[in-house]
């Protein structure tokens, strides 16, 4: 039987957003319904609410979840009743081209519920990045919920479904930082400071941290970070040589997504060195590099999504750090909220007070 719950809801661009009644169909083939414990407010939610994903409204909000399997629909075997779950927005397929050369991570297709949620009055939601979180229950198809250890925070464990993730896997996954290599990490919010943690745990040597604001490069520098710049009064480019014996960092990671950032990057790598991009730009976003640049310092550019990563694989090993005591996942939640201090939330995000507000429910 259809369930009704409580959710956060984006109807219109640029309004603030109110908790309204919505319809949870039961689960259908391939699907779940979860209840959700803990989802984290991430910069997506903002950009959904502000148009700048699509214009798909009424959005129901809310991605970086994690909770517990409360009915699955026919065929479902990769989850039952009862397991506590991440919630991912990659259900890979195994059929598309990137799954059939066995790069499940990159897959191209794939899939959410097919069933829509609705408001009271029948109207279809679009749930944000395929899942809806923001919600007391929300309805999903079973690949994007992954299995983890259920002694580990929901607060905690729910972050893993989006922005620490990405920032973890632009280091590990995108980046592939390993043992001794210098790391610069421009933009340290959630994402960034995520990139940093994630450098610690492949073993940079240096991390250098850059940012325009101080508290968030003491926050880098409490997770790992070896030095801190602030670009607002430092030229970051410069700072990186000096620090890096002046050559560049091996990898640079631009978690802002700006033109300037990227090409503050791009000059602050070393010869032959990476630059990952994970800030997410906007569509009217513009570079002008010199070809000749491009051709002659060699290395990688590349672009990271979700951390290039494979939740089935990554989300579960993670989780073991977490509670091994090797990866501070609580270190990103600042603090913990009701569902209807979403749009507060969302002012302290804009204001760079928070690494990560989380709903708990």
């Amino acid at each position: 039987m259809a369930q009704q719950v409580r959710g956060v809801i984006a109807r219109a661009k640029g309004e603030p957003v109110r908790i309204e009644t919505i319809t949870v169909p039961d689960p259908g083939p391939g699907e779940a319904v979860v209840k959700v414990q803990a989802c984290g407010v991430c910069h997506t939610d903002l950009h959904y609410r502000e148009g700048g994903i699509n214009d798909e409204f009424p959005f129901l909000l809310g991605h970086e979840a994690a909770g517990v399997v409360e009915s699955v629909g026919d065929g479902v075997s990769e989850v039952a009743p009862g397991d506590f779950v991440i919630l991912n927005w990659r259900a890979v397929c195994g059929q598309c081209r990137a799954c059939r050369r066995g790069r499940s991570q990159y897959c191209f297709n794939t899939h959410n519920a097919r069933q829509k949620m609705t408001l009271a009055d029948g109207t279809e939601l679009a749930p944000a990045l395929g899942i809806g979180a923001f919600a007391e229950k929300t309805l999903v198809a079973a690949g994007q919920c992954t299995k983890v250890d259920p002694a580990a925070s929901p607060a905690a464990a729910g972050l893993l479904g989006c922005g620490v993730m990405a920032g973890l896997g632009a280091a590990i996954n995108t980046g592939g930082v390993t043992r001794g290599d210098s790391v610069a990490v421009i933009g340290c919010g959630g994402v960034g400071n995520a990139a940093v943690v994630g450098a610690r745990l492949a073993g940079a040597a240096k991390i250098i941290a850059v940012d325009i604001d101080d508290r968030k490069l003491e926050t880098a520098r409490g997770l790992g970070a070896t030095h801190s710049v602030n670009s607002r009064s430092t030229d970051p480019v410069e700072a990186v040589r000096e620090l890096t014996g002046g050559f560049g960092a091996d990898v640079v990671i631009d978690a802002v997504g700006r033109p300037e950032t990227y090409e503050q990057a791009f000059y602050a790598r070393d010869l032959a060195g990476t630059v990952v991009l994970v800030g997410v730009p906007t569509p009217e976003m513009r570079l002008d590099l010199p070809l000749l640049d491009v051709f002659g310092r060699g290395g990688a550019l590349k672009s990271s999504w979700y951390g290039d990563c494979l939740p089935a694989r990554d989300f579960p090993m993670l989780i073991d750090l977490y509670r091994q005591g090797r990866l501070d996942l609580d270190a990103f939640v600042t603090e913990t909220i009701a569902l209807d201090e979403v749009e507060k939330a969302f002012e302290r995000m804009h204001h760079g007070d928070v690494l990560r507000s989380v709903v708990v429910f």
